[in-house]
């Protein structure tokens, strides 16, 4: 199975976990979901799942009581509605248990941290700690290819690569103190404690910004995005 597919795979398993829908349902959950997926297609929706019921791991529900099939004239068709089997509950249960390297990946590593708050402790520290040696790797390669596009594009390519280079830098600070609060184990929750509520960790329980004497709530790992070089 391709890395993608096996994404779209774990994803749909996660959703249904939670509760059983039917495909218009389904791809309006992926599609916020799943980033690299907003696009995603009936046409490959579809394949996915017809796939994972012939795999056992899916169950098709009718709930009308009367097919109606769909014709050139009435246009009907009956809604499937799809749940997990006992054989997909224990795919899913694997799928999450896996902290090797594709999880670390950009792809993959998305779609596993949506599922942090089923996923073990262990598994947890496993997959952000992979996932920041990975990014570190790839910031060593993007630091040497920057300094040699100064010397060699123009300003405006650089500018493209250090704006790249620092979105890397961003989540690596990012990842750094989600390790810690899983470390220190300081909350119940699976994201760092910053004392806000759930829609926005910056503001207070008024509802507005920070609070007057508090400290500036825009640094690592939560740079506001859109802000100039400047601002920060």
């Amino acid at each position: 199975m391709g890395r993608r597919s096996g994404v779209l795979e774990f994803a749909v398993l996660g959703l249904l976990h939670d509760a059983p829908m039917h495909g218009y349902e389904l791809r309006k959950r992926l599609n916020i979901l799943l980033g690299t997926f907003r696009a995603l297609s009936y046409g490959t929706l579809y394949p996915c799942l017809k796939s994972l019921v012939a795999q056992g791991f899916l169950v098709e529900d009718n709930p009308d009581v009367e097919y109606v099939p769909a014709t050139a004239l009435n246009g009907k068709r009956s809604k499937i509605v799809y749940r997990l089997s006992a054989e997909g509950k224990q795919r899913f249960e694997e799928l999450l248990a896996d902290s090797g390297p594709d999880a670390w990946e950009d792809e993959h590593f998305g779609v596993h941290f949506a599922f942090f708050g089923q996923t073990d402790r262990a598994v947890r520290m496993r997959v952000l700690e992979g996932r920041r040696s990975r990014l570190e790797e790839r910031l060593e390669r993007m630091r040497n290819s920057l300094a040699r596009a100064r010397e060699r594009f123009d300003d405006y390519t650089v500018e493209l690569q250090r704006h790249g280079l620092e979105s890397v830098e961003r989540e690596v600070r990012w990842l750094n103190e989600l390790i810690e609060t899983e470390r220190s184990n300081r909350t119940g929750r699976t994201g760092p404690d910053t004392g806000g509520t759930a829609a926005d960790p910056r503001k207070t329980s008024d509802g507005r910004g920070q609070e007057t004497g508090s400290p500036d709530p825009s640094g690592p790992p939560y740079d506001r995005p859109g802000r100039s070089a400047q601002e920060r």
